[in-house]
């Protein structure tokens, strides 16, 4: 079961980075808003972002994804002991 949750963990990791990284293609015009992939990865984060960004948002600079990747690595560290 920890094995499981561990890697739970890496995939939501994995899709905040995505996120970002297509959060900032879009920035830069270099890809569309409406993009498929960039919609699911909006829907499987938001949950884990949106209570966050209210209190780390300064300005236009939204360092929520960078919290919640601290946090899930500090909860993943405590389920890798107890394996």
């Amino acid at each position: 079961m920890a094995t499981l949750a561990y890697y739970l963990i890496n995939l939501i990791i994995l899709a905040i980075f995505g996120r970002v990284i297509l959060d900032w293609l879009v920035i830069g015009r270099v890809m569309q808003p409406q993009n498929p992939i960039r919609y699911a990865l909006i829907t499987i984060t938001e949950p884990l972002l949106a209570p966050i960004r209210r209190y780390v948002s300064f300005g236009g600079i939204d360092l929520s994804p960078m919290v919640v990747i601290f946090i899930l690595f500090f909860i993943q560290s405590a389920v890798l002991r107890s394996l």
